[in-house]
């Protein structure tokens, strides 16, 4: 089947929303429910919501290589193939060790599924279209997410979650055959590597690749990481008697699951957006600046709202900047990737990015250990800041040396 650029990038997106689907929910589900799966520590859910994140940190460099050698089509195969059992074993298995395993090979899956899906982009895409396809990506894979928390959440509080966990695994199964006519089975064009290696090539290390890497770690950490794991008892905190209509349980579950989904809805038409701006522009590098002092002050203010009003107020605001804030950072990584090796590039993107979401959970909930869930909010809103002044230094210093070199020519 021959497909254009934008409907290759379309169908990766929606194979890999499909996949995510599962892992949506559980982060919605099991900071609520964690005793329903056969836990005993709350700590265990930090660990099981982040050992995906930390397979991935491996096996990526792996799966990198593996798309230099097989096809893509294989590699989607493997992630929708090991989604359907990961997502069904959340529903059938008890116990934090067997739960453990499972994440683990969810892992192997997302690592097959996301690289492929950036290599897809990178390589179909040039500088002038690079943030409208990384953003039509990312918000429409984003759907998945939507449909995993906001259908998941729902659905837990009103049934059970081996239903929810069955009919997740099996939309992932009818993807497979749909894989088959929409995937390229080609590996990436030889003559395609041949033109890029021609592009001169930077450095592999440089303050602007550490910087973009920091960025990523970052975003994993806050967005993918911290904020997903805890949104539902960030909400149980102010929002602790569950409103009932006619047999309608309106949980917690439901209600975070509700505000999640409604950034994934969005993304779809506001990430390809800010990534068409992004494109029209030489310098990115202050759009950045916007989600990270942004986001800063958000994260500070939910830390001691207890209106449930005001804090939805502040959820919906804070994922709007994280819509622009994980847009900005891919397209950072993906420009940064045409200057130098684009698989090692983008594979040292995954892994960072991989890091910080294995490491969101798992500190939060350590974290929660020892202090209120305010301390959380208030570290990750230092975090933000602190990388905010660094971009401002990077581009003060890059416009002196700029000023520096237009005196001596």
């Amino acid at each position: 089947m021959n497909l254009s650029s934008r409907s290759k990038v379309a169908w990766i997106a929606i194979i890999t929303g499909v996949t995510v689907m599962g892992d949506a929910m559980l982060f919605i589900v099991l900071p609520l429910y964690w005793q329903d799966f056969g836990l005993t520590e709350i700590w265990q859910i930090g660990v099981l919501l982040s050992i995906n994140r930390f397979i991935r940190l491996p096996l990526n460099p792996f799966v990198g290589y593996f798309y230099k050698h097989f096809q893509l089509r294989t590699g989607v195969f493997i992630a929708l193939i090991l989604a359907v059992i990961t997502t069904l074993s959340y529903g059938i298995f008890e116990g934090f060790w067997m739960l453990v395993i499972m994440r683990a090979l969810w892992g192997v899956a997302w690592s097959f599924i996301r690289l492929g899906g950036f290599l897809t982009v990178i390589d179909v895409t040039t500088d002038n279209n690079r943030g409208w396809h990384m953003g039509m990506y990312n918000g429409l894979w984003g759907l998945g997410g939507l449909t995993g928390m906001l259908a998941g959440g729902f659905l837990v509080d009103q049934t059970s979650i081996l239903f929810v966990t069955v009919i997740f695994s099996f939309i992932s199964l009818l993807a497979i055959p749909v894989a088959w006519f929409v995937v390229p089975p080609n590996k990436r064009e030889k003559k395609d590597l041949s033109v890029h290696s021609s592009v001169p090539k930077t450095k592999w290390m440089t303050p602007f690749t550490v910087l973009v890497l920091a960025t990523g770690i970052t975003q994993g950490f806050i967005i993918m990481g911290l904020f997903n794991s805890t949104i539902s008892p960030l909400l149980e905190n102010v929002y602790q008697r569950p409103i009932q209509v006619g047999t309608i349980i309106l949980g917690v579950a439901t209600l975070a699951g509700t505000m999640q989904a409604i950034r994934w809805s969005w993304d779809p038409f506001i990430a390809p957006a800010i990534g068409k701006m992004i494109d029209q522009r030489t310098f990115i590098y202050p759009i950045i600046l916007v989600p990270l002092i942004g986001g800063s002050i958000l994260l500070s203010a939910m830390a001691y709202t207890s209106s449930i009003v005001i804090l939805i107020l502040l959820i919906f605001l804070f994922q709007l900047l994280s819509t622009i804030f994980t847009t900005t950072t891919d397209t950072l990584a993906a420009r940064a990737v045409v200057r130098t090796d684009r698989v090692k590039m983008m594979t040292a993107h995954t892994i960072v990015v991989d890091v910080g979401s294995a490491l969101g959970p798992m500190v939060s909930f350590i974290i929660l250990m020892y202090l209120p869930l305010s301390a959380v909010y208030i570290f990750a809103s230092f975090l933000m800041i602190t990388l905010a002044i660094f971009w401002i230094v990077f581009r003060r210093l890059e416009l002196e040396t700029i000023h520096a070199q237009s005196n001596i020519s």
